[in-house]
């Protein structure tokens, strides 16, 4: 056996080519490190095992290279995914303002037209029996509106994300997501539903002290059959709309939310009055079809639960994602009592049709922000990791808006879509005479100012939450657009009220707020 210098000017001159080295000398301390055998073939064909030896003298000088070749292999591994991915829509970091806007305005446009149309749908039905003498319906239009947005949005930033990172390529792979996000949203939307009726009846039982059993349970299956035939026919709506952008190379964070939230306002809203004033009608001679409705749609939740599980994706969410759908609900439900007593009072009748416009469009332009946000740190790591694009935990306004990166970029193109996006909307809500509003100068300020300082506060909250869930290993995607889009409604129903209320204390007359 050759000595320790000897081995040290073998290892220099035979190109690391050593004899096979004792046992002993794994655990010698003033040995280097053993680096892991390798077998090469002699000369004469025999294996021949062959060890290198680290000497204290090169470790520095070997360390750094390990890192380097560490990063190497990081770098290869992520290439090959990437490879194996297939081809991919242009990264948010190479989108510019004009690109994001581009492709951004049609789906806002058709979103807020979705809206005004289910406004106009609020403002006729709101005269309807079943709104007029189960008032508490009010309170659920928000929180159903509320409900539907947040499921749908999140499918739709769930489904994005994964058609962005390569997880949809494959036909098994698409039909993994598809079964267990229809069955997931299909169990969040029937118990969120009920729940939703749960704070209805409690919402509109507290300032009265009134309660009618007949109206809560009409109030539970007009809320959980709504919630369910909407989570169906949008959920499919959706996986079209994703599965067609990735194909025609746009990002899909940019079509699919708007389209989403638009979609199921009007949907939503159009189910619930046509469901509500069907059951309503039916509540005097059968009395029992009402409770057999709730009855039905609860009795096919261990389906969709066992259907959920199955995946590993929605698994999670079925057990983790309960928490910010139902606390959304309770939000909204606030600004659904909002709503019931503004719309209640003669005066502020013109309100109902503005309502779904200025919630909606705040809504998608947040939940567009936040799906991009966090498709952008999906892209860096997964939640949890120390990332260097996670840094934040409450920005300053400036670095939000004003900041060169990607996502302030898409914030103040986000931010200057709401004025000529909302003129467009109030013009066509004034040409097709919807509303008991006149839109003189005065009311317009009024509403743009409400609805400029709804989304400003909705674009600065999405950057801190994002991130800040981010930090926490929470998936942005399950978890902040529903607080995000419950917070739209409640602010929009808010603003909009407080300017109903300004402009009649100060006697707009012009304005008509209440004729």
């Amino acid at each position: 056996m050759s000595s320790k210098p000897e081995q040290k000017e073998t290892h220099q001159a035979n190109g690391a080519v050593l004899p096979i080295v004792p046992m002993d000398c794994l655990t010698s301390p003033d040995r280097g490190q053993l680096v892991e055998p390798s077998d090469f073939l002699g000369p004469d064909g025999d294996g021949v095992e062959v060890v290198v030896l680290e000497s204290r003298a090169n470790a520095k000088g070997v360390r750094e290279e390990d890192a380097l070749l560490e990063n190497g292999s990081q770098s290869n591994e992520s290439d090959d995914t990437s490879t194996d991915r297939g081809p991919e829509p242009a990264s948010p970091l190479k989108e510019t303002s004009f690109s994001i806007g581009l492709q951004v305005l049609f789906p806002f446009l058709l979103a807020g037209f979705g809206t005004v149309a289910a406004g106009m749908v609020l403002d006729i039905v709101q005269h309807w029996d079943v709104f007029k003498y189960v008032t508490e319906v009010f309170i659920l239009v928000p929180a159903l509106l509320g409900l539907k947005g947040n499921l749908e949005m999140t499918l739709a930033s769930r489904l994005s994300t994964a058609a962005n990172i390569g997880q949809m390529d494959t036909p098994k792979e698409l039909w993994k997501m598809i079964t267990g996000n229809m069955a997931l949203i299909q169990v969040q939307a029937t118990v969120v539903g009920f729940l939703a009726s749960i704070a209805a009846v409690i919402f509109g039982w507290i300032p009265d002290g009134h309660f009618s059993i007949d109206h809560a349970v009409l109030l539970c299956a007009s809320s959980v059959a709504t919630a369910f035939i909407a989570s169906l026919v949008l959920g499919m709506i959706m996986i079209g709309v994703i599965i067609g952008s990735r194909k025609m190379g746009i990002n899909p964070d940019n079509v699919a939310t708007p389209i989403a939230a638009s979609l199921g306002d009007l949907i939503t809203l159009a189910l619930l009055s046509g469901i509500s004033w069907g059951l309503y009608k039916e509540l005097e001679s059968k009395a029992y079809v009402n409770p057999l409705v709730c009855a039905f749609f609860i009795a096919l939740l261990p389906i969709w639960i066992i259907i959920a599980k199955k995946n590993a994706a929605t698994r999670e969410v079925l057990y983790s994602g309960w928490e910010p759908v139902i606390i959304a609900m309770a939000i909204s439900s606030v600004g659904g009592l909002i709503l019931d007593r503004t719309v209640s009072d003669p005066n502020f009748a013109g309100m109902a049709v503005f309502t779904p416009v200025i919630n909606g469009v705040g809504g998608n332009l947040v939940a567009v922000q936040a799906s991009r946000i966090s498709t952008y740190l999906h892209m860096s790591g997964m939640p949890g990791e120390s990332s260097e694009t996670a840094p934040r935990k409450c920005p300053s306004p400036c670095s939000t808006f004003f900041s060169p990166d990607v996502n302030s970029r898409s914030a103040r193109v986000l931010f200057l879509l709401v004025v000529p996006g909302h003129l467009v909307f109030l013009y066509t809500i004034s040409s097709m005479q919807g509303g008991h509003t006149t839109l003189t100068l005065i009311f317009i300020v009024f509403y743009m100012t409400a609805a400029l300082l709804q989304v400003l506060i909705l674009l600065y909250i999405a950057d801190w939450m994002v991130h800040w869930m981010w930090g926490r290993d929470l998936d942005p995607d399950n978890f902040s657009i529903p607080y995000l889009t419950a917070l739209g409604d409640l602010i929009g129903t808010g603003l909009l009220a407080l300017s109903f209320h300004i402009l009649w204390l100060i006697g707009d007359r012009d304005t008509d707020v209440g004729d």
